[in-house]
């Protein structure tokens, strides 16, 4: 029914051509209207026509009555009107009076009433015949459009949802001709570009759109694009009243079913809090959360750079690594927030005492870094390097307590001491313990003999390492002897063992392994559990036994467990506390963990076990201070010894400290005597007690145990 009722496309101009041609060429055909020729002519025309003849009547051919239903011929001209929808008849009929008036022609679509299918969407064309043509007044013909209207509207409705819901996307999204024209944008994108919602007129150029620093990346993203390649790059925006955008642009081509890009979608999406939480994360993962410097991440990738940029332009970079001498000591006195407090003020004195281009990191605790890019000289190194340390001496004070402290720096140069990040770092750590080593605080440059120092070093740590995997070591005795008798009133248990070639070595080849906090407690765990089996022994055999002094170097107290070790190792081998003597150096009453120290020699002396303070004079061990220390004997070193002969200040040292013992009741022991001429010195300055090569060397445990009386 619906085919039958499709028009075939004429154009009304067309229609009235037809009639007048007809009616012009039938000269057998007078023209008395209305004819019954005329209606046969129209009636056979497939198209829905109402006309107004020249003699004033109205008529509307078979196609117009099969379309509305009307079975006779309209009595009125304007009937028509009545098969016209209510909602367009207004408008119609404005039209049609002012085309009355002008015999202008015109269209338009309206609805018009079918006899059948209700309203149909049909264009309505109204002409009017030149004057020489009259075959009418007026002609009206419709063309059914309905199922063309209505695909047009589905049509419409689905572009109209489709440009909602990519208005609704808060990305950018416009599609772009193969050239690069914008032929459509949504909603985001216009507000993106400051492009009039309101307008969206399309079809300018969509780099134009783009800042110009983007454009390139654009430009080659729309040739991948339009070539029929993903394309993907980043850019910035900004528009007025608003803050930067940053964008992440993806461009998709659109192809036909030849391959052939027809199109192309490109959606940017706006990624500036995903730059600005990346941002903020970057700074988490590359800042110090207590001072703001850079981190050792950070510091390190930067460190890289800064000599990468150095080997391009041939410059020199300098490095300064900082550590703070005592920084333990505020934590244990003062409290962690104490020592917090002066790494957050010396980072502020960092940040602000140096020049842009010079970068400060923490490392990590109190270790601190300064990179010098572009280096002029040496000296100007060293100038920065005492810059830093002046900031340590200026006061630094927390609740009302000053912070005393001071700073050790070593420094190494780029390219002259090593060539990349990890060497020069290497150089400049190397620089720093050996100042350390020396004593701490000031500034210290590498030099290369200092590698020749570190070999050594690492020799003794492998050789330390191999002993203890071979368990080759063996304690020796050295007596202590009564001076004025030479009897025998104990031992100091040395450190020895065998070599390959059955040799016996001393401590000082392994010197290193002292300040390394696990290999010499290992080796200290050793000696002390053969001593205490010789010990074991000697009790067995039914020996008196005399005490036995134990060396303990500083690091082993780091842990601040050594006194409750030793106890436990004590209790396991049954050995009476009152045999056993601890000998600590001057030096550990100094060192980073003092306090720690002093808690394990107090809880020793507390269990009966007596301790001896070596070396004394030799550091800066306050005398004042003396009767602080938990110490029951004072060691007069051999060196002052072995100079009183000849030195009188050094006699008048051993002097002076075999009275201070006597008068704050300690023992003296005289060490080194090796001559007949020094025991008398000696036993003249009315000290009582020694050891020396001139009365023992040091001994096996075999040779030891024939000194010991049978009980």
């Amino acid at each position: 029914m619906k085919s039958s009722l499709k028009n075939k496309a004429q154009r009304p101009k067309q229609i009235e051509s037809d009639l007048s041609a007809q009616f012009q060429s039938s000269a057998i055909f007078p023209m008395p209207a209305p004819s019954i020729q005329f209606h046969s002519l129209i009636d056979h025309l497939t198209a829905p026509l109402w006309i107004k003849t020249p003699q004033g009547s109205s008529y509307c051919n078979s196609a117009m009555r099969q379309f509305i239903g009307l079975e006779y011929s309209p009595s009125n001209e304007e009937q028509w009107m009545q098969f016209v929808h209510p909602e367009d008849l207004e408008h119609l009929t404005v039209l049609w009076r002012m085309a009355m008036l002008s015999m202008q022609s015109f269209r338009k679509n309206c609805r018009i009433k079918h006899h059948n299918l209700g309203y149909r969407m049909c264009t309505l064309q109204v002409s009017f015949p030149p004057a020489d043509q009259s075959i009418c007044q007026w002609l009206i013909s419709i063309t059914d459009i309905h199922d063309e209207h209505e695909k047009q509207q589905q049509l419409n409705l689905h572009i109209a949802q489709q440009n909602k819901m990519l208005d609704a996307s808060v990305d950018c999204i416009k599609i772009l001709t193969p050239d690069g024209m914008v032929a459509h944008m949504n909603r985001s994108g216009c507000l993106a570009l400051g492009v009039p919602i309101d307008e969206k007129k399309f079809g300018m150029p969509w780099l134009s759109l783009l800042p110009e620093e983007v454009r390139i990346a654009g430009k080659e993203a729309l040739r991948l694009a339009a070539a029929g390649q993903n394309a993907r790059f980043s850019g910035k925006s900004q528009t007025a009243n608003q803050e930067l955008q940053h964008w992440d642009n993806i461009l998709t081509p659109i192809l036909d079913e030849h391959g052939i890009t027809q199109h192309i979608l490109c959606v940017s999406r706006d990624i500036s809090q995903q730059i600005i939480a990346e941002g903020k994360l970057q700074q988490v993962i590359e800042e110090d959360e207590l001072t703001g410097l850079l981190n050792r991440r950070a510091f390190n990738k930067l460190f890289k750079m800064t000599l990468q940029d150095a080997e391009d332009t041939q410059q020199m970079t300098g490095l300064l690594l900082i550590d703070l001498d005592y920084f333990k000591h505020v934590n244990d006195t003062l409290g962690h927030t104490a020592g917090d407090h002066l790494l957050l003020t010396l980072g502020q004195r960092f940040q602000h005492c140096f020049d842009e281009q010079i970068t400060v990191a923490r490392l990590g605790g109190d270790e601190f870094a300064i990179l010098i890019p572009q280096l002029q000289s040496e000296q100007q190194l060293l100038d920065i390097a005492q810059q830093a340390w002046t900031q340590m001496e200026r006061p630094i004070s927390y609740t009302g307590q000053f912070i005393n402290g001071g700073m050790s720096i070593g420094c190494s140069i780029y390219p002259r001491d090593a060539q990349n990040a990890s060497n020069l770092l290497k150089c400049a750590d190397i620089a720093l313990n050996d100042l350390k080593s020396s004593g701490r605080g000031g500034i210290r440059m590498f030099n290369q003999s200092m590698f020749e120092a570190l070999e050594i070093t690492t020799k003794q740590l492998t050789l330390a390492r191999s002993i203890l995997k071979s368990n080759s070591i063996e304690p020796y005795y050295q007596p202590k002897v009564l001076l004025q008798t030479g009897q025998v009133i104990g031992f100091e248990a040395l450190l020895r063992w065998r070599d390959r070639e059955g040799c016996l070595q001393l401590p000082s080849n392994i010197f290193a392994a002292f300040q390394d906090y696990e290999l010499a407690s290992g080796i200290s765990e050793t000696m002390q559990s053969k001593i205490f089996q010789h010990v074991q022994q000697w009790m067995q055999d039914g020996k008196e036994i005399l005490p036995i002094s134990i060396n303990a170097a500083p690091v082993e107290f780091l842990r601040d467990d050594y006194a409750e070790k030793l106890l436990q190792r004590m209790a396991r081998y049954a050995i009476p506390h009152h045999l056993i003597e601890v000998e600590i150096t001057e030096q550990s009453l100094s060192e980073r963990g003092a306090n720690y120290v002093i808690r394990a020699l107090s809880m020793l002396k507390d269990a009966g076990i007596q301790i001896s303070l070596d070396d004394f004079g030799t550091g800066h061990s306050s005398l004042t201070r003396l009767k602080d220390y938990p110490v029951d004997c004072i060691k007069i070193d051999k060196n002052f010894v072995d100079r009183m002969t000849d030195d009188h200040s050094a006699l008048a040292i051993v002097k002076a400290i075999s009275q201070l013992g006597c008068s704050i009741a300690l023992d003296i022991l005289v060490e080194g005597i090796e001559t007949s001429e020094q025991l008398e010195i000696l036993k003249a300055c009315n000290c009582s007690k020694g050891q020396g090569f001139y009365f023992y060397i040091p001994m096996n445990s075999t040779d030891a145990e024939q000194l010991l009386s049978p009980r």
